[in-house]
């Protein structure tokens, strides 16, 4: 969500606003985030300046109607199809909700304190080694394990591209791999040695990686933004599973309340 969307509601409609903290305004009035509202016709829903992280998430009740591809209501910008046109919203664009009645038994359900995730300048991201560390040395290694990196302006929702140390790759290996498929979160090591982590909308690569990025963090790197700075930390697959686990119950007992 671009920063400065300005939305009208056409009739009654439940919403809730998560994500980074874009400074959600209704009707010029700050709007409670991770909690839903009702709107009524002629509301305005604005976003007035970015205080952490880079996106927000507005859910609507009922959803969206857009057309449906590969299983997905989602827009990918690069390949111009998905969502509304396959493309961003434009000023007087109209967004259709399903024909359903505002849910009020809920209204005012907020998620729990505890659970919210703080977005911050400086983020420490778990990540699983491999699948290519082997194409590294030691010191490259312990670089990529040790270092702080920057993030440039190179940062969408393709991937986040990294500024700082070298990670150093050994030298009987090619700086390029055969082409293969991507997962949200790995993290692929050009010929200059900068890392660059990889998110929904690039899906093949032909670069050695040399970690992912685990299920659990990747709200941490959906939200990274220019000047922010990113170390990483590696742990095993079975703590990934672990941690996914727990969020997996998290939302579960959400739901049924």
């Amino acid at each position: 969500m671009i920063m400065g969307l300005r939305l009208k509601a056409l009739r009654e409609i439940v919403i809730a606003i998560t994500g980074g903290n874009l400074s959600p305004m209704l009707n010029e009035e700050p709007l409670e985030m991770w909690r839903t509202h009702l709107l009524v016709e002629g509301d305005i829903l604005s976003f007035k300046k970015v205080r952490t992280g880079c996106r927000a998430y507005l859910t609507v009740h009922g959803g969206l109607v857009v057309p449906e591809i590969m299983g997905s209501s989602s827009t990918y910008l690069s390949g111009k199809f998905g969502g509304f046109d396959g493309r961003a919203l434009r000023r007087g664009d109209i967004l259709y909700t399903r024909d359903l009645p505002p849910s009020l038994k809920k209204l005012g359900s907020r998620f729990p304190i505890e659970w919210i995730p703080s977005f911050e300048k400086g983020v420490s991201l778990r990540v699983i080694p491999g699948p290519q560390d082997h194409h590294f040395t030691e010191k490259g290694i312990q670089t990529f394990c040790s270092s702080s990196y920057q993030v440039t302006p190179q940062c969408d929702r393709m991937g986040v591209r990294l500024e700082g140390p070298r990670i150093e790759r050994r030298p009987d290996v090619l700086e390029s791999i055969i082409s293969e498929g991507f997962v949200a979160g790995a993290i692929q090591v050009p010929g200059d040695g900068k890392p660059i982590i990889i998110l929904n909308e690039l899906v093949t690569g032909g670069y050695t990686k040399i970690a992912t990025v685990i299920s659990v963090d990747l709200t941490k790197v959906a939200q990274l933004k220019p000047g922010d700075q990113v170390c990483f930390e590696p742990i095993t697959i079975e703590e990934a599973h672990s941690l996914l686990r727990d969020l997996e119950k998290r939302f579960q007992i959400f739901k049924m309340n």
